[in-house]
This record gives structure tokens, C-alpha cells and sequence, in this order.
């Protein structure tokens, strides 16, 4: 198992804010303090505000928040991002995606799917791998999506690309693999 670079932190780490915010978000999701929130939240400034960014997009956003979590989860399978992967898919389930649908979340075709859900995920593809979304696949994009929520889609992706990235660089580990936060 690798170790996280950076461990996650303790009351005296986080401060008393983000150490309580990071309490009741683990009471929230059903589990112990989410490891990228106590990894994270060493940087206290930005931590806040990369917080208050990232509810304006989910839960705070204007895209069905069952769409929101398979657009993470799929960006989460297409990045190998274990912690992401696991972290929303407890939350996903919570806001019904289902079993099925976390099992076929590398596969676009599975008969599953709904139109709308493979154009969210073609986008998401091409969103992840080129940075960059053609013109064919916006055409089938804003068929779904509404001006307001193509930006939101937008700004979910890359959101949640580069938390990957951060996640995986600084190697947050999974609450469940037994990673003990400072005390």
C-alpha cells in the first residue's frame, strides 16, 4: 500500500474550523472524516474556498444531482481514482445511482444507459482525455443541456479532473484503508 505524501491532519493540522466541517461531513456520508478533506484542509484558506466552489457545483448545482455523481464517477473509473471512485460511489448511491449503473461505469454502452446518460459520458471522455470537447459531441451535449448547465458541466468536469490529479499525487488513501489522520 502506498503511503499518503502529505498525511491527513489533526485538530492541530486543519484548526478548529475545518477539523468540525471535516466531523460533520463524515457524519453526513456515514463514515469517519473523509481523507481528502483532512489532507486538504492543512491548506486552511484555500481549503475554505475550494469548499464553497465545489458545493456551488455538487450538491449546489442546477444538474440532477443522480447525473452529477455518475459524470464523477465516470471521470473517478477514467482516471483510476480509487479514492474519488469510492468516496462518490457511497454518495451516488445516496442520491440513486444504482448498483448496475456503478458496475458499468468503464463501459458507455452498456443497454443501461440512457441516451442522455452516453452523451454526458461521451463528453465526459473526450472532456478528460483531450481537454477539449468537439463539435459533434457539444452538438449532442447542448441537445441535453441548457446554456447555464453546459457551463456547469463544464466546470463539474474539470473540477473533479483535477481533483483526481491532486488526489492521486498526493496519494490520499480510502477512509476503509485504515489511514490514521493526526491526532
Amino acid at each position: 500500500m502506498d503511503h499518503p505524501r502529505i498525511a491527513p491532519g489533526g485538530l492541530k493540522e486543519l484548526g478548529l474550523l475545518n477539523y468540525g466541517f471535516s466531523t460533520l461531513a463524515g457524519r453526513v456520508i456515514g463514515g469517519s472524516k473523509p481523507n481528502v478533506f483532512t489532507t486538504l484542509g492543512r491548506q486552511r484558506k484555500l481549503f475554505r474556498g475550494w469548499l464553497y466552489y465545489s458545493g456551488k457545483l455538487m450538491p449546489g448545482g442546477t444538474l440532477p444531482r443522480r447525473e452529477s455523481e455518475l459524470i464523477i464517477l465516470r471521470i473517478a473509473t477514467i482516471r483510476e481514482c480509487e479514492y474519488e471512485r469510492r468516496h462518490h460511489a457511497r454518495i451516488g448511491r445516496k442520491a440513486g445511482v444504482t448498483p448496475a449503473q456503478l458496475d458499468h461505469l468503464a463501459d458507455e454502452s452498456w443497454s443501461g444507459w440512457t441516451a442522455r446518460e452516453r452523451t454526458l459520458f461521451a463528453a465526459v471522455d473526450q472532456f478528460v482525455d483531450d481537454k477539449f470537447i468537439d463539435d459533434a459531441t457539444w452538438a449532442e451535449l447542448a441537445a441535453h443541456l441548457r446554456e447555464p448547465e453546459l457551463i456547469e458541466f463544464l466546470l463539474l468536469c474539470g473540477q473533479y479532473d483535477s481533483l483526481a490529479t491532486v488526489l492521486l499525487t498526493l496519494k490520499v488513501q480510502p477512509e476503509d484503508q485504515g489511514t490514521i489522520a493526526a491526532r
